[in-house]
């Protein structure tokens, strides 16, 4: 080989890096500049130059204009704002590493990304659980485990946000509503964007000690610590904030204005319904979580006292601020991956969806009940205790909505020609660790049984079961189901049917027992434990870490595919939506002329059902086409 042909994958290496790097300058150049700004103003105050957590403040806000701007915006959008043209991006696999305004390439870029933090948090809780495999701290400091814990609980989290509403929500709800791309590309762009500081924030705050006040970040600990590592988390959450807030407004534009002829509310795939609902929560609810850090910000950086009693501030305010954005959350983890479940559940049992205008119903009463139940995770808060009852009841009646899109799938499933392929696998283990998620729930909702239980292993079992159980395994159900279609190739069912049966078997494992521990004393977010409760941890950590060697399979199956696996149909499951209609992977642009929906995407066994869609002909006139 010549040293010209060697250098050629170099050179296309860094071409394609290019956008990151000119990120990286432009983003630190932004935050020299906000930091010396801050450092001018407090020298002429005549204050030392340099106040880390300040001058880390305004550093980023300005940082990471730089930072998007470098990556993309300004070549891609900005140029237009002095009446200059943009100019073209990337093609090939460059597209991957560049602000693109093609949706799909933006799910993946958000897939891509969101898989690989959940790998990283899956190995900060392969760390936990070897702490927890002895009574004493002996393999972490306590500050280091709550270290650990708290990193993991914020990717985790992030992840959950995410993953399914980044990743497939881009990818396919404008293909399984007929448009070409979502209502704002370049807003769609810039939401991704803003992601990857998140995760770099998060990161580098480990280089200036962490923090170790959970996910959750109560004040005082929060607001009085003195690890500046506080200051990267809450400016990180307010990024996501504002990210996840920007995603929620374009699929609701998308959804309400961008449907294709005959595509009415009621032809509306399931999995559409999901993303349209959690949209909502986005958009309404994200706002809160920015507003509570910003407040943490500024009671660190501008002595302010939002949280203070004696400075007139309120202690539990914060918590109030969290849990009225953190519980809808759980609807925004979960939401899409009860759609994804009951879209595969319907093409595998090819049957009609059972219910679906009452599993329509369920979706949108969640969203209308979520703001209402907020203050039973704040039942030993020390709150007013008139709120208990009302918040108990509440917290009952959403299970009502939930309970319409959980019997949904089971009357979906009910005689059905069931297709036990591996998406199916990982759609009914969705319904069967929803149940044990929302049984759980019932004594966290009652007062009586959460004060016992609060702060225990039992809370974790159930919102692993709630999160892991529901939407995690959805994510994987959605995967495997959609991997056909985004790559165009054929993974090894043998490979993915391994990766289920090792995942759901070791997950039980590994969760079922916390609530025999929780219930025994167990509790959660400590370092160190009573040594009669070793047993119990040792079967736990042992049982998790099968879980975590679980996904070797499922990385190695999806990266030999992609490299090496057989070419895929356009259509492999004889699906009836319209993104099996067009290609794998699908052009460009998605269709050749705006598809005309005329049926049903869910009519298994209908008899003279019309197709779901029919696919135009570029350039033909109704005429032609009828």
């Amino acid at each position: 080989m010549t040293a010209t042909a060697q250098s050629e994958p170099q050179a296309g290496a860094i071409s394609a890096l290019m956008p990151l790097l000119r990120g990286l300058v432009w983003g630190g150049l932004g935050f020299a500049l906000g930091a010396a700004f801050v450092g001018v103003l407090r020298t002429i105050d005549g204050r030392d130059f340099w106040s880390l957590e300040l001058s880390m403040t305004f550093g980023y806000a300005i940082g990471i204009v730089g930072w998007l701007f470098g990556a993309g915006v300004w070549e891609r959008w900005g140029r237009e704002w002095l009446g200059l043209s943009t100019r073209e991006g990337p093609t090939g696999w460059h597209r991957y590493f560049a602000f693109t305004t093609d949706h799909k390439i933006i799910g993946i870029q958000y897939l891509v990304t969101f898989m690989l933090l959940f790998l990283v948090a899956g190995l900060f809780a392969v760390l936990i659980r070897m702490q927890l495999l002895t009574p004493e701290a002996s393999m972490l400091s306590e500050d280091s485990y709550n270290r650990v814990m708290s990193l993991h609980g914020i990717i985790m989290i992030a992840v959950a946000v995410a993953v399914v509403i980044g990743g497939f929500g881009n990818y396919f709800v404008p293909l399984l509503i007929g448009a070409e791309d979502v209502a704002f590309p370049r807003i769609n762009a810039l939401s991704f964007w803003m992601v990857p500081p998140v995760a770099i924030m998060l990161l580098a705050a480990q280089a200036v000690g962490g923090w170790d006040s959970g996910w959750t970040a109560y004040p005082p600990l929060s607001t009085q610590a003195a690890s500046p590592g506080h200051i990267f988390f809450t400016l990180a959450i307010i990024t996501f904030g504002i990210s996840s807030i920007l995603g929620g407004l374009n699929f609701l534009a998308t959804i309400i204005y961008m449907r294709a002829p005959g595509m009415t509310w009621g032809r509306l795939p399931i999995f559409v319904w999901s993303m349209f609902a959690t949209a909502i929560l986005a958009l309404l609810f994200t706002q809160f979580f920015a507003a509570a850090m910003l407040m943490v910000t500024l009671d660190r950086i501008a002595d302010t006292s939002f949280f203070v009693a004696e400075a007139g501030g309120e202690p539990i305010l914060y918590q109030h601020i969290f849990w009225f954005y953190s519980h809808p959350a759980v609807y925004i983890f979960v939401l899409p991956g009860l759609g994804v479940t009951l879209e595969i559940l319907a093409h595998f049992s090819r049957k009609p969806l059972f219910a679906y205008k009452w599993a329509v119903g369920g979706l949108l009463g969640i969203v209308g009940l979520s703001a209402l139940v907020w203050a039973h995770h704040m039942f030993v808060s020390g709150m007013d205790s008139r709120l208990i009852a009302p918040f108990l009841v509440t917290t009952e009646i959403i299970s009502v909505p939930t309970g319409l899109v959980f019997l949904s799938a089971l009357g979906t499933i009910w005689m059905g020609r069931l297709w036990l392929r591996t998406p199916m696998l990982f759609a009914l283990a969705v319904v069967f660790n929803f149940m044990i998620g929302g049984i759980t729930g019932i004594f966290l909702a009652d007062a009586p049984t959460d004060v016992s239980l609060s702060d225990t292993y039992f809370v974790v079992a159930h919102f692993h079961y709630t999160i892991i159980g529901g939407e995690i395994f959805a994510l994987f159900a959605a995967v495997y189901y959609w991997f056909p279609k985004i790559t165009g190739k054929m993974y090894s069912e043998r490979l993915g049917q391994l990766h289920f049966w090792l995942m759901f078997l070791s997950f039980n494992a590994t969760f079922i027992p916390m609530f025999w521990a929780g219930l025994n004393g167990m509790n959660r977010r400590i370092a160190s434990y009573t040594p009669d409760l070793q047993e119990i941890n040792i079967v736990i950590s042992v049982m998790g870490f099968i879980m975590a060697v679980s996904f070797l399979p499922f990385v190695y199956n999806m990266v030999r595919s992609v490299i090496w696996g057989e070419k895929a149909e356009a259509d492999p499951w004889r699906a009836r939506t319209l993104e099996w209609r067009v290609p794998s992977p699908p052009p460009l642009e998605n269709f050749p002329a705006p598809p005309r929906v005329t049926g049903n995407p869910y009519d298994y066994g209908v008899p003279n059902a019309p197709a779901h869609g029919v696919l135009a002909v570029a350039g033909a006139s109704e005429e032609d086409e009828a």
